[in-house]
Order: structure tokens, then sequence, then C-alpha cells
């Protein structure tokens, strides 16, 4: 599946190279009810196995601990990033802090004033979810809880299909779950981290 996931995301920047521009709008509605259906499926097939709320339910608030362990290792590893590149900390902190929302983090920093730093952040958040739909498959092979981690805020949408064909239908309620608090973290952290001392 990854082989296909790489060679369908090739074909796609080939085909976007050469075809006209009027295509684009078409192309963003399509993905979007084409999206939409696949989150409806995967909601059915989260439904159709009723005991697995229950197991969600018990485990009250342990179910934090892979969004809490996703913020965290995205903020370290985005902190450990800026040192090794000579960076300021808090802009590395800032652009890994978009938790794979690409289409917002970018356009946060921009705003508040630091657009090269928004460009950087919208191509990492862009490459963490192209990685996410490499990495699933193999991860979730060995661990079906770490293969949430590289999707952060993706979790609830564009890669919770892929997740939940990978992993079964607990993993993907966890992941939906861990996809939320990423997506409600992300506007707080990217301005926070933004702000000038």
């Amino acid at each position: 599946m990854s082989k296909a996931i790489l060679i369908a995301l090739v074909l796609g920047i080939g085909a976007g190279v050469v075809m006209p521009e009027g295509v684009s709008g078409f192309l963003d509605t399509a993905s979007s009810y084409m999206l939409l259906i696949l989150l409806f499926s995967v909601g059915i097939d989260m439904g159709v196995n009723r005991e697995v709320f229950g197991q969600i339910r018990r485990m009250g608030l342990r179910i934090l601990v892979i969004p809490l362990g996703v913020v965290l290792g995205s903020l370290a590893g985005g902190a450990v990033c800026a040192m090794i590149l000579r960076m300021d900390v808090k802009e590395g902190l800032a652009i890994t802090s978009g938790l794979g929302w690409y289409s917002l983090s970018g356009i946060l920093m921009t705003e508040a004033g630091n657009p090269i730093g928004g460009t950087i952040s919208f191509l990492s958040n862009v490459f963490r979810e192209v990685l996410t739909f490499l990495l699933v498959p193999v991860l979730a092979g060995r661990n079906v809880y770490t293969a949430i981690a590289p999707a952060g805020a993706t979790a609830m949408d564009t890669t919770l299909p892929l997740l939940s064909k990978y992993t079964d239908s607990k993993t993907a309620i966890l992941a939906f779950v861990s996809g939320v608090i990423c997506t409600l973290a992300m506007p707080v952290l990217v301005p926070l981290f933004c702000l000038k001392n």
C-alpha cells in the first residue's frame, strides 16, 4: 500500500504540472467530497463495533496520553531541529506546533510577522502528512499506537481512513480523539510561540 501511495503522489505531482489552472477548483471540491465519503465509511466501521466505545469509556483520562505524547514529541523535535539548524528555538517550536495542519499553521506564522517561518511551517507540515501515508503501514505492523503519532492533527480527517485500514476500530477512535485534540491545540500553540519577547 505504501508503494501505491507513493506512486499515486508522484503521478499526482506530474499531472499537476501539465494540468490547466482552472482544473484545481474542481479538484479541491472533488477531493473534499471524497474525503467525506472516506470518513463516512470509517464512521460506519467504528459504529458497527459497539464494544469499542465501552473500551474507550473505561480508559477515561488515559485516552489523553497519545495526543499529549504527539504534542510533546513534536515540540521536542522542533526544539532539537532548531538547535541543529541554529534557528531560534521559539521559531522551531512554532513551526512544529502546526502538528500536521499545514493550511492554517503557515498562515498563522505569516500573520504573526514571520513569512519565512510560515513557508517552512507549511512545507514541514505537508511533508509530515506525506510521511504519515508512507509510515503508517510500516508502524502499524509493529505497534498500532505508534502509527497514530506521525498523523498529528490529520488523524481526525485525511489520514484517519489509512489508520483505520491498518489498525483496528479501537485504534481508529483513539486516532480520531488524538487528531481532535491536536487540532484544538494547534491554534493556541502556534501564536503562543510566535509571541515576541
